[in-house]
């Protein structure tokens, strides 16, 4: 009975374990699939789901025995399967490629090392295969947090839309509105300013086609040059001309006769007018070489035959430097605001250089109520902002030559073009006789068109922000005996 039990374990424990590994090394493993796989997900169109969890097979126990094999053993194997084991009791197939036919300790033995390994094939695959389920696990989560921020994103954006819809909405009805109701008003209210433009125009036309028909024939002067002439009106007026009015001179007689109003009242005459300035008609914001020549009106007829009521103009700096080289000048300024108050500032010695000098002014001994701009500066000031006002020794400045001592060469630093006139600017002036004319005399900043104090301007009398309504500018030989 024993050896009966005994032979039929035997017979299920070499069923069993043939079967086993037989099995395992028919099916082939297959290999690890990626993530992703070797078809990635199209975006919008597919969706992923993981496999469930499925236990591994099952890897022991069997229903069939193991097929005889047909290949021959290798020569190891062979070799191993002919040694003689002490337990072989005779158990054998008739032929020897058929086995053992009952199994023995060794062949127990075998048959658990195919199993072991076997199991260690096996669970390398799990390994691995958990490995995989792992990643696929974090791909998905990765997957999931990226959707979720999307989705955010995507309210976020609906939001800021939908904002930005309501007010593209509002602004809409409001030009919609403004397009029906305002525009046509405002149109209505511009056609009949243009009407009114258009009639002030027709107006002005006639009034040119007025003047033009006047003009026709060539106009003749009605100021009769006076015989009396000399080198300047000093010496006009000790020759006998001794009338206030416009009179030819000849400093030098190399070079031609000019005419220049000449003030035979003021302090006992003799004074040639170079700088007039009483209602605006010549504009003074002219290039150098007009300042250079001289330019204006010297002086126009009120009815009584003759021109003694001097223009505006400039005599002109040539001119100018060519008298007060030709010995001791002095200099009278006389200036009006617009209550008819006047005040003077006058200088014993007064001389401009010639253009290769850039015209450099220098003047003494000042005397007068004005104040004494030229070699001071602006009373108003304190320290270096009033030195930079003094104007003596400084060079004649147009807005076309900077000579000035605001940052020479800066075309955006330029007291000429700021100021309005030419003149010898510092950084930049106490005075400004040839700048805008303003009537009325207060203006503000607002009203210049830089900002800058631009009018015609004494700081020491005035200020900076008043524009006088007439200054002149007078010369005459320098005697001490008048």
């Amino acid at each position: 009975m024993r050896t009966l039990l005994l032979l039929c374990l035997c017979v299920y424990v070499a069923w069993a374990g043939s079967f086993d590994y037989d099995d395992y090394d028919s099916v082939s493993v297959k290999p690890t699939v990626a993530a992703r796989g070797h078809r990635p997900l199209s975006r919008g169109h597919d969706s992923y789901r993981p496999n469930r969890y499925s236990p591994p097979p099952i890897n022991t126990g069997g229903r069939y025995r193991g097929r005889p094999s047909t290949t021959v053993p290798d020569k190891g194997r062979q070799e191993q399967e002919k040694e003689e084991q002490p337990e072989a009791g005779g158990c054998t197939h008739a032929s020897e490629q058929m086995g053992v036919l009952c199994p023995t300790g060794c062949e127990l033995k075998t048959a658990l090392v195919k199993q072991e390994r076997n199991v260690k094939g096996l669970k390398s695959q799990v390994n691995d295969l958990s490995r995989s389920t792992n990643n696929v696990y974090n791909y998905v989560d990765h997957m999931s947090n990226s959707l979720r921020e999307r989705q955010r994103v995507i309210n976020e954006n609906n939001r800021v839309v939908n904002q930005y819809t309501n007010n593209v909405e509002e602004q809409h009805a409001y030009i919609k509105e403004t397009v029906d109701t305002v525009f046509p008003s405002n149109i209505r209210v511009l056609q009949g300013v243009v009407d009114k433009i258009r009639l002030k125009i027709q107006k002005l036309e006639k009034a040119i086609l007025a003047q033009n028909e006047g003009c026709k024939e060539p106009c003749s002067t009605t100021c009769p040059i006076p015989v009396v002439s000399g080198k300047e009106c000093e010496d006009i007026f000790r020759r006998g001309g001794r009338d206030s009015q416009m009179y030819m001179i000849q400093p030098d007689a190399f070079y031609p006769p000019y005419k220049v109003f000449c003030d035979q009242t003021t302090e006992k005459g003799g004074w040639l007018v170079i700088q007039n300035r009483l209602d605006g008609s010549v504009d003074f914001g002219r290039r150098w070489d007009d300042y250079r020549r001289g330019f204006g009106n010297i002086g126009f007829d009120v009815g009584k035959g003759h021109c003694e009521t001097p223009g505006e103009y400039w005599l002109g700096n040539d001119r100018i430097s060519q008298i007060t080289k030709m010995g001791p000048t002095e200099l009278l300024i006389e200036m009006e605001d617009w209550t008819g108050t006047k005040v003077h500032a006058q200088y014993q010695q007064f001389t401009l250089q010639s253009e290769t000098s850039n015209y450099i002014l220098a003047v003494d001994a000042y005397s007068g109520t004005a104040g004494n701009a030229f070699m001071e500066g602006s009373n108003e000031l304190f320290g270096e902002n009033r030195t930079m006002t003094i104007h003596n020794g400084m060079m004649f400045s147009t807005y076309d030559r900077d000579n000035d001592n605001w940052n020479p060469g800066d075309p955006s630093k330029q007291c000429s073009k700021e100021d309005g006139g030419g003149w010898w600017y510092n950084r930049c002036h106490s005075a400004n006789p040839n700048g805008r004319y303003y009537i009325g005399g207060s203006y503000t900043r607002h009203m210049a068109k830089h900002g800058t104090d631009d009018g015609v301007v004494w700081m020491n009398w005035k200020g900076s922000w008043y524009s006088l309504k007439a200054i002149s500018m007078k010369i005459r030989p320098f005697f001490p005996s008048k």
